[in-house]
Formats: structure tokens, sequence, C-alpha cells
């Protein structure tokens, strides 16, 4: 893959920012638990990883795109660029956890341009977009993050579904110091695209998944395989005990599939990773 450089013709968005406002309702929040088959936190702050189901965009529907993301135009106005590429992924994240969210807290997140970056590999062009959040909870800086979008290609006729179909191989739990398995379900993905009003068809019209994107199946959301990961962590170390965490897609997850989630580590920090059944990785984190 070559080297990145910002796009000139894009130069106008970087800085570009936009404030979203929202409140944490205790209906939203229970719905979420009982996707993630799990109880709440004891002191009654809300768990990490929630804050990715507030201030979302509440775009109309008609102004949705042919994939059910929001339509990307060229209005002076908009706050993402209106990039060609009409593949939409969320690659990564880096997220600082500076204090809990609470139920009935009005929240306020400010989102800046941060960076707009073009590269270039086999599968076509690739634009990577840098969002920089900030999420406040009655005014207290609650939760930092850099967001990395990657818009692409759609793929050329003749490309073999992604990703590949499963191999002879298998996930190894022996070399990491806790795991469990997950089986993301139709179901579950249709709750967290609910939750988190995404609309991206990918995770719930199989023909267009399959036709259209040219996945194997159902895709499973990155952050919701993410905040899967989170979960184990809670596990192993308690409610919201991370300071920092951050992710990164490898290769997508299908629906209906094992995922299996893994970490180890101690003291100041801890490598977790998503894995399918065969072995391949899936997601890549660390924590501290």
């Amino acid at each position: 893959m070559g080297g990145g450089a910002i796009v000139s013709d894009w130069s106008a968005w970087i800085g570009r920012e936009e404030t979203r406002t929202d409140r944490v309702d205790s209906g939203h929040l229970t719905r979420w638990l009982a996707t993630l088959d799990r109880e709440g936190v004891a002191d009654g702050s809300v768990p990490q990883g929630f804050h990715w189901c507030l201030c979302l965009p509440d775009a109309p529907g008609a102004t949705l795109g042919p994939d059910g993301h929001p339509r990307r135009d060229d209005n002076p106005a908009s706050f993402l660029p209106p990039l060609p590429q009409p593949r939409r992924m969320w690659a990564s994240s880096k997220v600082e956890f500076l204090a809990p969210l609470r139920a009935g807290q009005t929240v306020e997140r400010l989102s800046r341009v941060q960076a707009i970056t073009q590269k270039s590999g086999g599968s076509g062009s690739l634009v990577f977009v840098d969002l920089a959040h900030e999420t406040r909870g009655d005014g207290v800086l609650a939760v930092c993050e850099v967001q990395t979008l990657v818009y692409r290609d759609a793929p050329p006729p003749g490309t073999p579904p992604a990703p590949p179909e499963p191999s002879e191989g298998a996930f190894d739990p022996s070399v990491w110091d806790s795991f469990r398995a997950v089986t993301p379900t139709e179901p579950m993905l249709f709750r967290y695209s609910a939750l988190t009003f995404n609309g991206h068809r990918i995770h719930y019209d199989l023909p267009y998944a399959a036709h259209e994107e040219g996945f194997r199946g159902l895709v499973v959301h990155g952050p919701l395989t993410a905040t899967l990961l989170l979960d184990l962590a809670r596990c192993e170390l308690g409610d919201n005990a991370l300071k920092n965490f951050a992710f990164r897609g490898v290769s997508p997850a299908i629906c209906g599939e094992a995922l299996h989630l893994a970490m180890r580590g101690k003291g100041g920090g801890w490598e977790l990773g998503a894995f399918a059944s065969d072995g391949r990785q899936v997601m890549s984190a660390s924590a501290a």
C-alpha cells in the first residue's frame, strides 16, 4: 500500500466541526444491556461502549444513500466530504475514558474532521477520514475518541466474497489468559443497528451485502465487536476499569459464525483480539 497524503480536493473539510446533543435514557440503556445479555453496573453508571449509541446522525430517510448511510453531497455545509468511493467501513478507534456517564445526563458531543488521507492498494483507492470526538455528560468531559472511517471502491466483478470461506485452521485459546465465544445472530445485529441508528445495509440486508458489497454474509458491526471485547475486559477487570481502549478491524466478522474473544496481559496493559473459528483475526485491540 502506498504512502498517504492529504487530499487537496477535500482539504476544506479538515477542521470542520459539528455538535450533537442527546440524553442518557434509561430505556435505551436497558435495551443495550439486553442486546448483550448482561447486567448493568452496580453503581448505576453507564458501561463503557455505550457512548457509541449517543449523539447519532439523525438524517431523514429521504436523504439516505443506497447503502443506508446518509448520502454524501457537495453541500458546503456538510460535515463529511462527498467522497466518491461507495463503500464505507469503521476501520479503527482510539478511546480515552475519563469519567463514566450516568442515566439522565444531558450529553453533548463535539466532532471535528481531523485528517483526510488517501492511499492506494490492490483493491483500488482508499480514503481515510479521522474524526475527533469529545463527549461530555452534564458538561463533564467523559470520553475522547479518534475514529477512523475508510471509504473504498466497490469490488470489481468476479472478486471472491469476503471474508474467505473458513479454512481447516482453528483458534488457539492456549496462548490467551481469558477467552470466550459468542455467536452474533440476526436479532443481535438488528438490535445493535437500531440502538446506534445505523442504516448500513450490510448488517441486515443479506442480498445487498452479498450482491452489492461482496460479503459472504451479513457483517457484524465493528463497534459491536469492540463492545464485546470491552465486555470481556469488564468480566476480567470489573466495571468501567479501563482508561484507554483502541481497536482496529482486520477482517469482517460474519453473522451466525462463532466469534472468539480473547485477552491477555497484566498490570499496565492488555492485548485483546477477536477471531473466527479457523483462527482468522477479525479485530485487534489494546487496553490500559
